[in-house]
């Protein structure tokens, strides 16, 4: 279950990379736009700005977030990435953040582009920072004794969740596309208390929320915080500075 609200939280840090992405498409009058993962579709939104004459379509599988979505006026249904089949018309498709969260995802990105029709673009983000401390201190936690009960079987993504820019790039070429991949690493200022446990927490802590109740819930996070701020020392002024690894790829089929 997503929070649509939590995740808006640090919404202009955390959209840096969907602009980035979205800058290096160069699709001029696409007919169909696809945002796969739409989230409360605050970036959809900026989709349909650039390519006004196109039919923009969103999805996601949270039907809290399409809730959000919807009350932004986009047309966005509730979907399985993993279902998701392009019509033959889609000429953009863009998924910011989400085929983490999907084992062997190298495989729809074949299937995708078998099936989108020639020339389309296929846009993809990804996050590269499951090996930071924000992401191994949660999984050490849940693996810990006093955890690993309810929050052990693979509940949380390990190192190899995502592929480096190399992997997708030759994924997509060996399927004939032209590739553009690469990596930036953003300096995020974050600021206030438990910096760091609140911007993972609209994130990579949504399984654990999920699976606890809520008195372990406030417990757990409570172990974890000074984990996280002895990993992640704010400044003397206050700003926490947090690493936030993404990895790039736009395919022309």
């Amino acid at each position: 279950m997503w929070d649509p609200a939590k995740y808006l939280d640090y919404a202009d840090l955390r959209s840096r990379p969907f602009h980035d992405l979205v800058a290096r498409i160069g699709a001029t009058a696409p007919r169909r736009v696809a945002d796969l993962g739409c989230g409360p579709g605050s970036l959809t939104v900026d989709l349909a700005k650039r390519w006004p004459e196109a039919t923009i379509e969103a999805s996601d599988s949270s039907p809290e977030m399409v809730t959000a979505a919807r009350e932004r006026g986009l047309d966005a249904r509730v979907l399985d990435v993993r279902d998701w089949e392009p019509t033959s018309d889609t000429d953009v498709v863009v998924s910011n953040a989400v085929l983490q969260w999907v084992p062997g995802h190298q495989e729809l990105l074949s299937r995708w582009v078998r099936q989108l029709p020639g020339g389309a673009w296929l846009a993809v983000q990804v996050p590269g920072n499951f090996s930071a401390p924000s992401h191994a201190l949660i999984r050490a936690l849940a693996a810990s004794p006093g955890w690993a009960d309810v929050l052990g079987g693979g509940l949380l993504r390990d190192e190899d969740a995502v592929g480096t820019p190399r992997d997708y790039a030759d994924l997509l070429a060996g399927a004939g596309c032209g590739v553009d991949a690469w990596e930036t690493t953003y300096m995020q200022p974050l600021s206030g208390p438990d910096a760091v446990l609140e911007w993972v927490t609209g994130t990579a802590l949504r399984p654990v929320r999920a699976r606890l109740g809520d008195e372990d819930w406030r417990r757990f996070r409570a172990e974890l915080a000074p984990l996280l701020d002895e990993a992640y020392p704010p400044r003397p002024d206050g700003t926490t500075w947090f690493e936030f690894r993404r990895v790039f790829f736009v395919a022309r089929v």
